[in-house]
């Protein structure tokens, strides 16, 4: 209707080309272009030919169909750039990523993110890898039915993940486990950060600050291995991690199902098989500059330091309790007996015990309480094998 005018306008010489083509908001050329249409094929030559073809670019229909039913019978509930690059390693997918977005969108197979809040500003990383460690715990129903913990410990530097593991229930020992193998792959490091739980922290007041002149059995041996520890008061301080352990519930309970893997012991061993190097592999960023805070560790018994460590006053009966156990300490060569003594219970991350008087390991235990050897490296305490020797001859 609006051509009309102008072409009118234009023909009684009451406009001309020029200022004909502005009212319309063209070119003059497109309006002579416009008129010849017009003059040839009346309104219907001005219609774009355009909207009645079907752009090249456009995917076949059973691509899309095979696409969406891919998503649905193997891929069900992963998140978009999760699915994104199975679709192209493993089934050799060739379109962009906003366009397998936009498809599993308008299926209604995903949901549209929401809106972004307002811009922050992110803590910059540590200029070195080693130079502070973080470790945090995910409770999360990673197989269906099950709902266990998720120890990983990590690189502030570069995310890498050092060590990562199931357990029941976050604690002291599932922290020390992290550390250790934190340090027996890459060696000692300089600052520990994490949350303000209790196996890591005294707290006086609920909520507030915490107190570093009283170590909890973890901030025993952190300071053992001259390592600095960091609270942290609030998630926002934990960003990184936390954003870290959204992209883990998003992933690793659609990796282990795939897997076929439901019971825990599978599952760690899936864990540190495949899914870290891969993850690594994917996740993992450089340093912002090159070199290690890490040192090697040189003439340290961490077993002896990353465990948990009690004192018990030894029976009449050369017996100690603990946790509901009764150890027995075998005879020794160089002592009649331990009555009244003081020594030191090491409990492992592995459940398993040892007794030590002064530096001198007296005897190992299972997670039981059942003798595995004495100070004398044998399995049953020194006086039943004399006897046993003395039978015997």
């Amino acid at each position: 209707m609006r051509f009309e005018e102008a072409y009118t306008s234009w023909q009684d010489k009451r406009l001309s080309q020029e200022e004909a083509a502005r009212l319309l908001g063209v070119c003059e050329r497109t309006f002579r272009r416009h008129i010849e249409r017009y003059e040839e094929a009346g309104l219907e030559g001005l219609i774009d030919r355009r909207i009645d073809e079907v752009s090249h670019r456009k995917a076949p229909v059973d691509e899309v169909v095979r696409l969406e039913a891919l998503y649905k019978q193997r891929y069900d509930g992963w998140n978009v750039k999760h699915f994104y690059e199975r679709y192209q390693g493993d089934h050799g997918g060739q379109r962009s990523y906003t366009w397998v977005k936009k498809r599993l969108q308008g299926a209604g197979l995903v949901e549209t993110g929401r809106r972004r809040g307002r811009h922050r500003k992110e803590r910059p990383r540590k200029p070195l890898e080693g130079m502070m460690i973080h470790q945090d715990g995910s409770t999360h129903e990673w197989v269906p039915g099950q709902s266990w913990d998720l120890i990983v410990t990590m690189d502030d530097a570069t995310s890498t993940v050092y060590s990562g593991f199931f357990v029941e229930e976050e604690g002291t020992l599932s922290s020390l486990r992290g550390v250790r193998e934190t340090i027996e792959a890459k060696g000692l490091f300089s600052s520990f950060y994490s949350d303000r739980g209790s196996h890591y922290w005294f707290t006086p007041k609920s909520g507030g600050e915490v107190d570093k002149q009283v170590l909890t059995q973890f901030g025993r041996a952190m300071s053992h291995l001259g390592i600095e520890m960091i609270p942290s008061y609030s998630p926002q301080g934990r960003g990184r991690s936390e954003r870290f352990f959204g992209t883990l519930q998003g992933r690793l309970p659609q990796e282990l199902a795939l897997a076929g893997i439901t019971d825990m012991t599978a599952a760690n061993a899936f864990l540190s098989n495949q899914f870290w190097p891969r993850f690594n592999a994917t996740f993992s960023v450089p340093a912002p500059e090159a070199g290690s805070a890490f040192v090697p560790v040189l003439g340290i018994d961490l077993r002896e330091i990353l465990c948990i460590q009690e004192v018990r006053t030894v029976r009449s009966d050369n017996c100690i309790a603990y946790r509901g156990m009764t150890l027995q300490i075998p005879a020794h060569k160089h002592r009649c007996h331990f009555v009244k003594a003081k020594v030191r219970v090491h409990e492992y991350p592995d459940q398993s015990l040892a007794i030590f008087h002064g530096p001198r390991c007296l005897a190992r235990y299972t997670r039981t309480g059942a003798l595995v050897e004495d100070a004398q490296g044998t399995s049953e305490p020194r006086a039943q094998t004399l006897a046993r020797k003395k039978e015997a001859a």
